[in-house]
């Protein structure tokens, strides 16, 4: 998963219609969902679409070599979309019925997974009875790409989230990673403050608008943007409100840099303009990008909010692989029984290379989540993750999160801008609602 952003905007579906390339692999399973084709030969090419070459890209490749072990004639044509436009493409492709350009597998963000198959279930492949084991996942991972009973995703990554820190610079001011383990946000800023001073450098960076930093926050503290009927809780949520007042903080002091896109916040990480970051785990391939800084990370919880029932674990993003409707399905599910869901080797290479920490229950009995990293100074980081996982609270979602994500992203650009944060948090209230009605 990466990056949860949406913002997509129908008006560029047209643009979109014109310009998407056949890209299918298989082309005897054409129509809706759960016809296409079970029956069918299986083929030897599988076309796919996925974001972030040093993540997802970079399994997919794994992965194939992995399949090619049994069948040395497989293919994986492996194109790189990023996840603002291949939602943009599903629904432009949803609504011309244009099930022919669809890819055999697509990487879906596990927040919108349900929402994409109630509103566009022509798209998708019901995988129910292929042979994934679906109960060799957590329950509450496959419950995202499970619509009344059906299966319709195979669960990859999980976002289990990692405060990942530049030890060089910390010890420039004069702290250790010890120092920010275990602490409260109000502790944590006054160590930015001081890190900053020592350095210039500012703690954090985050794309200003995008409210991933504040919703790891709210969720941290055991809190959602739903309650457990689905109903919006923007307002009255001293969680949400007491986060935003932080965030705010932190950028008015200048430890959080707001930056304008997604390869500057990339970009602010491995140049080493700031001095840590705060994200899912799958950040952690993006980061050994910059070979330069290897020995120069460690990984630690996160702080927590100021609100009863806070805690020190979050998440951040987590994906799932999906089958089109014009797939070749019998391939396209063996290929996925075979490595996301049946590959101790796959993931035991992809994790210490990109961070992929699994959510196919048995790859965490590999003693490759033991190994020291040499990247992150030796330590261990992969088994704090999984300890780390274990007491992230659970997030409620529901088919509305992107609207309310964007609702509070807006909400929170509006705040910083000056406005009444319970006046600009009501209006976010008001926006999902009307969505929902």
């Amino acid at each position: 998963m990466k990056k949860l952003r949406t913002g997509m905007a129908l008006a560029a579906t047209a643009t979109f219609a014109l310009t998407l390339a056949a890209c299918s692999g298989g082309d005897s399973n054409e129509g809706a969902s759960g016809d296409a084709g079970g029956d069918e030969p299986m083929g030897n090419s599988l076309t796919v679409w996925a974001w972030d070459p040093a993540f997802n890209i970079y399994a997919l490749q794994e992965a194939e070599k992995v399949y090619q072990a049994e069948h040395p004639d497989f293919t994986l044509d492996i194109q790189e979309v990023t996840w603002e436009d291949l939602q943009t493409k599903l629904t432009t492709l949803a609504q011309s019925q244009e099930f022919e350009e669809l890819p055999d597998i697509f990487l879906m963000q596990n927040n919108a997974f349900q929402k994409n198959v109630i509103n566009y279930p022509d798209l998708f492949t019901d995988i129910t009875d292929s042979s994934v084991a679906f109960d060799e996942f957590p329950e509450g991972v496959t419950a995202y790409s499970t619509i009344d009973g059906a299966n319709y995703g195979v669960p990859f990554d999980a976002g289990t989230a990692i405060n990942a820190m530049r030890t060089d610079i910390l010890e420039e001011a004069g702290l250790t990673l010890d120092d920010f383990t275990d602490i409260t946000w109000d502790e944590y800023i006054a160590l930015g403050e001081q890190v900053l001073e020592a350095t210039g450098k500012p703690m954090l960076s985050g794309i200003a608008g995008e409210p991933d930093t504040i919703l790891m926050m709210l969720q941290s503290a055991g809190q959602s943007l739903f309650d457990d009927e689905g109903n919006p809780t923007i307002t009255d949520n001293e969680a949400l409100s007491t986060s935003i007042e932080l965030y705010s903080e932190m950028v008015e002091k200048g430890i959080y840099l707001e930056v304008n896109s997604w390869d500057e916040y990339i970009a602010s990480i491995v140049n080493g303009n700031v001095a840590s970051t705060i994200n899912g785990v799958w950040i952690s391939g993006s980061i050994q990008t910059a070979e330069d800084q290897a020995g120069m990370w460690g990984v630690t919880n996160l702080p927590s909010v100021d609100v009863d029932g806070a805690t020190h674990f979050s998440a951040n993003g987590g994906s799932s692989w999906a089958v089109s409707s014009n797939a070749d399905v019998a391939l396209a599910e063996d290929f996925l029984s075979a490595t996301f869901a049946g590959s101790t080797e796959l993931y035991d290479t992809i994790l210490p290379g990109a961070g992929a920490v699994a959510n196919w229950l048995p790859a965490g009995d590999s003693e490759v989540y033991a190994e020291p990293q040499e990247f992150f100074g030796g330590q261990a980081i992969y088994a704090d993750v999984l300890s780390f996982a274990a007491g992230v609270p659970s997030n409620n979602t529901g088919a509305y999160y992107y609207e309310a994500r964007d609702a509070v992203g807006a909400a929170i650009t509006q705040i910083m801008g000056g406005a009444d944060a319970a006046t600009a948090l009501g209006e976010a209230q008001s926006t999902v609602e009307f969505a929902m009605n």
